[in-house]
């Protein structure tokens, strides 16, 4: 369930990005934040198990942020 959620933000977050590029900054900046509050509170769990209880936030809040960025990319790429 969690990871349909991280890959329908990440679509919502590109192709926010791509039609409005300035706007989609402050959703991302909120997702991301979201998934580093994840990752923080699973790091404070002892040894393996906290570096295996935060890796899935960081690598979603990771995928997050390329996603916006390859929206507004591919906006910047446009002829017209």
């Amino acid at each position: 369930m969690v990871i349909a959620v991280v890959i329908a933000a990440c679509v919502l977050l590109a192709v926010l990005a791509f039609l409005l590029p300035r706007l989609s900054r402050h959703p991302q900046n909120g997702a991301q934040r979201g998934l580093g509050v994840g990752s923080r509170a699973g790091s404070k769990a002892p040894g393996v198990l906290g570096r295996l209880l935060s890796k899935p936030f960081s690598s979603s809040s990771r995928a997050v942020g390329r996603s916006g960025s390859a929206g507004r990319r591919a906006r910047g790429r446009l002829p017209f």
